[in-house]
């Protein structure tokens, strides 16, 4: 059984501890990391034979110990960092009461050893899993939806609400959320007996058997949870809705805290700045340029598929009487501009009629129309010759050929 330190002190950045037992990763993870028969031995005979392999690599252990302050993976929350006597730990679970610990430590039971924590990492994840918490219990607050599904990876925290929030119902509330962040109140963990839980109201995802965790946002939430967080809510920093959108008949909703959220407005903060000094515009104007340069580009697109559709239409005016088969190479024409050329063309031709848009660096998109035979033979041919991929009917094919256009010509039928 493993005591987790964590539980009662989230800062807890450094401890020591009793190591319980040390089993080779594969063995562990094999065994659904229960493996209470694998043993120290177990994990030196996988040591020998790595080495025996001489692969190269790493060996990884799982190693259990009397305490740790570690948080494993669970709840939707991914596992904290650090290192053992120096060696790397890059994951914690927990099975049971045991906690396990996978690093390149080689240990014995009873062998005393030193943790530290990945405190950034640490305590990036408790700004936002305390900010999600207040959302979550103002969400139900105001609008009596649940948090029905929850994680918190490396990069954005997404909640899933179990009703419909509008574009206004999540400004309401990430207004209030940064309101309890200004106000800086604590946040407290308790462990009720039965008969308290019996008569307090809390937000829970499960039905809890034993003894029961509650993490407090006082005057904001109060909900069944076991991870780490902050002691007050100033500590959060701030909170970002990054995202929303219509979820399995809710609503998903995605957050950045903290200093992530400070990351995230500097990296979106630097590219509107260069685009402001691209188009010229003021920073407040910028989405106004962007959209007049959508247009204006849209404009000269057009204009140039037009040119390019006389010019085809030269192309074809040149197409020699009683010319079997003829085959247009391009750089850039949309699709209803290729099956105009090729019907156009197929009226002069006897046989086959491709065209082929792209460049030799990028490859082709082709669009075959035939007169004289099943096209999907030509589909066929394509795919052998040159790895081809597409498909269509017997009068017309189109797909993608990632080749030159010399090796193309090699292949399309005389």
């Amino acid at each position: 059984m493993t005591r987790r330190l964590y539980e009662n002190d989230s800062y807890i950045t450094e401890f020591t501890a009793t190591v319980l037992s040390c089993t080779a990763a594969e063995i562990l993870e094999e065994t659904n990391a229960g493996g209470a028969e694998a043993t120290c031995d177990d994990a030196k005979a996988a040591v020998d034979s790595a080495e025996a392999a001489d692969n190269g690599d790493a060996a990884y252990y799982w190693v259990a110990l009397d305490q740790t302050a570690f948080f494993p993976e669970g709840g939707g929350q991914n596992p904290d960092t650090g290192r053992l006597d120096e060696h790397p730990v890059v994951d914690v679970q927990i099975k049971g009461d045991t906690v396990w610990h996978k690093t390149t430590l080689l240990a014995e039971p009873g062998q005393i050893v030193a943790g530290c924590i990945d405190w950034e990492k640490r305590f990036s994840n408790m700004q936002q899993h305390s900010g999600e918490h207040i959302f979550s219990g103002l969400v139900h607050r105001h609008f009596g939806y649940n948090n029905v599904g929850f994680h918190l990876g490396s990069s954005v925290v997404t909640m899933d609400f179990s009703g419909p929030l509008t574009a206004t119902d999540i400004d309401r509330i990430e207004w209030e959320v940064n309101d309890a962040i200004i106000k800086n109140v604590p946040i407290t963990v308790a462990y009720p007996d039965k008969e308290a839980l019996a008569t307090m109201e809390y937000r829970s995802k499960i039905d809890i058997e034993g003894q029961v965790r509650l993490v407090t946002v006082e005057g904001y939430d109060v909900c069944a949870c076991c991870a780490p967080h902050v002691a007050r809510t100033g500590e959060i920093g701030g909170l970002k809705v990054v995202d929303s959108q219509k979820y399995k008949g809710g609503t998903r909703v995605s957050i950045l805290c903290g200093f992530r959220m400070l990351r995230d407005y500097r990296q979106k903060q630097a590219l509107v700045t260069e685009i402001s000094r691209s188009l010229s515009a003021p920073v407040e104007k910028v989405d106004a340029a962007v959209r007049r340069q959508l247009d204006e580009n849209a404009r000269l697109r057009q204009v140039i598929y037009e040119m390019q559709e006389q010019m085809i239409l030269e192309d074809i005016e040149a197409i020699e009487p009683g010319r079997e088969n003829v085959w247009f190479f391009k750089e850039e024409m949309d699709a209803a501009a290729m099956r105009r050329t090729m019907n156009r063309a197929l009226e002069k031709v006897s046989g086959c009629c491709g065209v082929f848009c792209g460049s030799d660096d990028d490859g082709y998109k082709y669009i075959i129309g035939s007169k004289s035979r099943d096209a999907r033979e030509l589909a066929g041919v394509l795919k052998s010759a040159v790895g081809a991929r597409g498909g269509g009917s017997a009068q017309m094919i189109q797909g993608f050929a990632g080749v030159s256009r010399d090796k193309l010509e090699t292949v399309l039928p005389e």
